[in-house]
């Protein structure tokens, strides 16, 4: 017994990343994402990913660079957050509703190397790094924006000197060996609060503590293999809350979306036969009063229900689902989904209430009246 000591074999990282790479050989043929008229199997996201970490690394992007996107919930979006870690880079989801000074902050905090840019947002990130001081301390980004063949074209005036996304899949290397991590305590990406209350401030989560998350975001919702998934929550939020690499886990159908309405939601839902989606209690209001023109066909049972998860700043979660009329109702009541609670912030918690998750260490029993000022709960973020 004394020989069964770690080793390559029995050891490896753990990383979300692997997902990906377990997706392309066991669900190849599956669709893993679907954006208005584009279609995505499994199998061709991993080459896509692996082409742009490629050229990444092309662009000299090594262990430790940072790389940031600001872009909506379309396929760039979901492929940038296995393709940056994969070239051994760290990831920065910035968020869109940003201004100008606040993302040139957190470009120049973080020291991005490279900057992706949805056509949408390339006025607003040229201001922002127009913002970056004259005294060279701080170098700006390259810059590579992402073209929407359905939309207008970004001006000719932000094309200079730029690189351009699908261009960049098309001169990577599809038999890239991604850039696995030394450690599972690497990190792996790098995400900035919104500034509302002081200036940015960064949190780095490694390797480890992401895939623990995303594990225990599929075991305690249940998620089954392959469900359709509507990205109602934006990407840059926490990182989906995990589940863009959990899509990947359980091979299923991302259903990208770059803006939306009640209608929209209901549309999409009617169309592609969504099971899963997520988001604020502003998106679920907005449902619970949205149009419903065409009702969708009654759920024979919870299963073939749309389960929404509510999840603000990771206190706590409630299923809902859409009935025939469109109405949204409580499936499982607080005392019953108590289960997954990640605490980031100020929280006064509910009496009674016992946090537990899959991978924790702990059992956390919160008594009546008991006030949190700062909690951490669950995995370390790294």
């Amino acid at each position: 017994m004394d020989l069964l000591k770690p080793r390559p074999a029995n050891s490896p990282p753990l990383t979300p990343l692997s997902f990906l790479d377990r997706s392309a050989t066991v669900y190849g043929d599956c669709i893993s994402i679907k954006f208005n008229n584009k279609t995505y199997t499994w199998s061709q996201t991993y080459r896509r990913c692996l082409r742009l970490a490629s050229s990444l690394v092309s662009l000299g992007m090594k262990h430790g660079d940072i790389v940031s996107v600001v872009a909506p919930n379309i396929p760039a979006m979901y492929e940038l957050n296995f393709a940056v870690p994969m070239c051994g880079a760290i990831l920065s989801n910035i968020n869109t509703r940003l201004d100008a000074h606040t993302i040139s902050v957190i470009l120049q905090h973080s020291e991005s190397k490279v900057v992706f840019v949805d056509y949408e947002y390339a006025s607003l990130v040229l201001e922002a790094i127009s913002m970056y001081p004259l005294d060279g301390k701080v170098k700006p980004p390259r810059v590579v924006f992402i073209k929407d063949e359905d939309a207008e074209e970004v001006e000719h005036s932000h094309q200079s000197a730029t690189l351009d996304y699908e261009n960049m899949i098309k001169m990577g290397d599809s038999e890239f060996k991604w850039i696995r991590p030394k450690t599972e305590w690497d990190p792996m990406v790098l995400n900035y609060t919104s500034g509302t209350t002081s200036s940015p401030k960064g949190v780095v989560h490694c390797h480890r503590g992401l895939f623990i998350l995303t594990v225990n975001s599929l075991i305690d919702w249940s998620v089954p293999k392959q469900p359709v998934y509507l990205w109602t929550l934006p990407m840059f939020h926490a990182n989906g809350w995990g589940f863009m690499w959990g899509m990947a886990a359980v091979g299923g159908t991302n259903i990208c979306i770059r803006k939306f309405d009640a209608s929209t939601i209901y549309s999409l839902i009617r169309k592609h036969g969504v099971t899963h989606m997520c988001g604020a209690p502003v998106v679920l209001n907005m449902l619970a009063n949205g149009a419903n023109e065409e009702p969708l066909p009654h759920p024979p049972s919870f299963v073939d229900c749309v389960q929404f998860m509510i999840d603000e700043e990771r206190q706590t979660y409630a299923i809902y689902w859409v009935s025939q009329t469109f109405e949204v109702g409580h499936l499982l009541t607080d005392s019953q989904r108590m289960g997954n609670i990640d605490l980031f912030g100020p929280s006064a918690l509910k009496a009674g209430i016992t946090l537990v998750e899959v991978a924790s260490a702990e059992v956390h029993c919160l008594s009546q009246d008991f006030t949190l000022p700062y909690l951490e709960i669950g995995p370390d973020p790294g």
